[in-house]
């Protein structure tokens, strides 16, 4: 489990195909407090350590998540976004995030308000998912909150600390992101949904 809460970015160093799989090699500062077996979000996606080596470390990703998120996407020196699992003692900062891509969505606008940035995104709602007004989002692992709530549409706001320390700063119009929404509003819609009287 983990809260949406960034605490690194790693760069891309190197992509190696496995068959339908990739393994990605990635550069991080945490990269020597990381263990083999280990759960860690990269832009939202949970993948588990499979080696290291110094300040580098490798995952995998399988067919179906390459094809569900944005990881398929990235070419080498490109930066995403890390958090370690939540430890069971540890603040809730953020939101409950599984690590688990509901599906992507598109960067439609960035637009600097005098020291912060509003982003736009668009996403197929024929998926049955949703966001609500002043709910959570989790877009490529970073937790936020969401206004201007439309159907397929919403936006966020980014504050400086978030935009310097994570990847935001790189996103620009037309930018594939990966999104988990809120797990307590999927269980309830699910729940109301099947609710009869």
């Amino acid at each position: 489990m983990f809260t949406g809460i960034v605490e690194s970015i790693a760069t891309l160093l190197k992509v190696d195909s496995e068959g339908s799989n990739k393994t990605f090699s990635f550069q991080s500062p945490i990269a020597t407090e990381l263990k083999i077996d280990q759960s860690v979000n990269h832009n939202g996606v949970c993948l588990t350590v499979v080696a290291i080596e110094g300040d580098t470390y490798k995952v995998t990703a399988i067919e179906e998540t390459l094809l569900k998120t944005n990881l398929g996407d990235l070419a080498v020196y490109d930066k995403v976004n890390l958090e370690r699992c939540m430890p069971a003692n540890g603040r809730f900062d953020g939101h409950i995030v599984q690590g688990h891509v509901d599906q992507t969505g598109i960067c439609t606008s960035v637009e600097e308000r005098d020291g912060s940035w509003l982003f736009d995104f668009e996403y197929d709602a024929s998926t049955g998912n949703l966001t609500v007004e002043k709910g959570s989002i989790c877009i490529n692992g970073v937790s936020l909150t969401v206004f201007n709530s439309e159907t397929n549409a919403f936006r966020v706001a980014i504050i400086p600390y978030t935009y310097e320390f994570t990847n935001f700063h790189s996103l620009k119009a037309g930018d594939r992101v990966n999104l988990e929404f809120d797990i307590l509003g999927k269980y309830i819609k699910r729940i109301l949904g099947s609710y009869t009287m």
